[in-house]
Parts: structure tokens; sequence; C-alpha cells
């Protein structure tokens, strides 16, 4: 069994030699490795793609969010497995996917998985002209306060987040939204929407709760017409799945969606910037195999 190992060793803050040391041992117990340090996005894009087409049989990738966004994109339709070591701020696949989220924890349950060969396929999202996904795309209110986390330096973690969207809430306004899918046709003003092929996003965040990566579908959220002192009754539920419940969330399940309105809104998916409205997402069943914790 061959497995290439990429990690990221400013992730989680920086990870120290001795953690880099456990994560490969734990690896090499049953498998040939062979470690990649990947400091910069474009060396990370790299080394996961020319794993991939060395045909590797699992690529290892520690990091976030963002680095298990490179390796989907590459593993996407391929026969090269995805074993995730989180080491980032939010890990929302990880957690999608019951991996513990501490990477010499990951690590030690990815080589038990690769021991036994268990292993699964789940599905994606895919975005016309553009590329994959895992977990979540979202467009509104939430993927401007991504946006907008984005580009702060200031706080770290999750508080940037809560700084992000409370200063989003300053200039919220609800925008002409069209949601279609195979039997549904959405037309109103919406705060914002979201498509789950995971339940997770925004460091644990279950805005789709009841979203499955193995049943070929998503499910989509869609947040109405509210003021913003409802907004803020709204947010707290959403830490539990309960915002499902209120009568200005709409929810659908689909294979495939198409979102437009006259909004100018950029979608962002696994927490990176994808296009802007109007877009198509459809969901491909069985397009990634990963590493399954046993």
């Amino acid at each position: 069994m061959r497995c290439v190992l990429v990690i990221n060793p400013a992730a989680g803050g920086g990870l120290t030699a001795k953690v880099v040391g456990e994560l490969v041992d734990h690896l090499r117990a049953v498998c040939e490795v062979r470690t990649v340090m990947a400091t910069s996005a474009e060396g990370t894009e790299a080394a996961v793609r020319r794993a991939v087409a060395d045909e590797a049989d699992v690529l290892a990738v520690v990091g976030g969010d963002g680095v298990a966004h490179l390796a989907v994109q590459a593993c996407a339709e391929s026969e090269t497995a995805l074993a995730l070591l989180p080491a980032g701020t939010g890990n929302d696949l990880a957690r999608g996917l019951g991996i513990p989220r501490e990477p010499v924890a990951a690590a030690r349950a990815m080589a038990e998985a690769i021991g036994c060969e268990s292993r699964r396929r789940i599905d994606l999202g895919k975005v016309a002209g553009t590329g994959w996904f895992a977990t979540v795309l979202c467009a509104g209110f939430d993927a401007a306060t991504n946006a907008r986390a984005n580009r702060m330096r200031w706080p770290r973690g999750q508080r940037r987040y809560d700084l992000a969207t409370a200063l989003e809430l300053a200039g919220l306004r609800q925008q002409p939204l069209r949601v279609e899918t195979e039997g549904k046709l959405l037309d109103l003003n919406a705060t914002l929407v979201a498509l789950g092929n995971t339940p997770f996003y925004g460091g644990g965040v279950p805005v789709c709760p009841g979203a499955d990566p193995g049943d070929g579908l998503f499910d989509v959220t869609v947040v109405g017409e509210v003021s913003r002192r409802e907004l803020l009754r709204i947010l707290p539920t959403v830490r539990s799945g309960g915002h499902v419940a209120h009568p200005a969330v709409t929810t659908l399940r689909a294979s495939a969606v198409r979102l437009g309105g006259d909004n100018g809104w950029l979608a962002f998916a696994d927490g990176e910037p994808q296009a802007r409205l109007p877009l198509t997402v459809r969901n491909v069943p069985g397009a990634l195999d990963v590493i399954d914790p046993v």
C-alpha cells in the first residue's frame, strides 16, 4: 500500500516536529509512506495532483478545510483514497465524516482503517465551470461573512468569524433569489442559501443538519426575508440545527440545483470562493473514495 502524506507545517498554528513524527510513524506501521512538506496553496495543489497522477493508493493530507478542498479536487473520480488528518480551525469535512479532529488521533484512526481496508465512496458537489466541493456551498449572508473573515488578520480562530458576523449584520439586506430543483421553484427575497453534501460549515455549524454524503442528494437550506433582530434570534439556534424549524426557513432535498436572482452574490464552497450567481450545482454520487475510521 503506497501512501503520500502531504503536510502543511503551519496548520494548527504550527505543527511540532514531534507531532509530525507521530503522524508518519502511525502511517508507516501499515503502508509505505512518502512525505511532502507543502508551505503554500500552490505547493499543496501540485503535491496532491502529483500523488494522484502517480496512482498512490492513499493521499493523506494534514491541514484545515482549505487543504482538504485542494485534495478533493485531485482525488475526485480517481482510485486514490483520501485520508484526512485535520489540523485547521474549522475541520468541517473531517467532522462530517466522523474523523477525530486532532491530527495524531486522526493518524491513529486512519492507520487502523488503512490496515483493515476500511474505505467508502462519498458524494461530491460539482459546480458547473469551476470545481468540486465536499461540504457546503453557500451564498448570501453567510458567504459574505466568510469573505469578510478571510480578509481579516485579527482576531484568530472562531472569534474572527464572530466579529465578521457582527459587521455583516450591520449592513444586512435581503436580495432576490431563485432556487430551481427537479421538482421545486422558489422565488423570494432571501438572506442566505446553503447546499449541504455534509452538514457543517464555519467550524461546526450544522446549517444543513440532515445532509448525508452517501444519499446522492443535497440538503438545501434557504433563509428568507428576516429583520436584523429576527436573524439575531435565529443565529444561536443554527449551532444546534434548530433553525430549520423557523417559519422563515425553507428546506429542500435535490440532486441538482440552479441558483439565480438579481443579487450579485458570490458563492463559497468548502470555505473557498467559487463563482457569482447564477450557477448550477449537481450532486455526483460516489465521486470520492475516503478512508473511513473504524
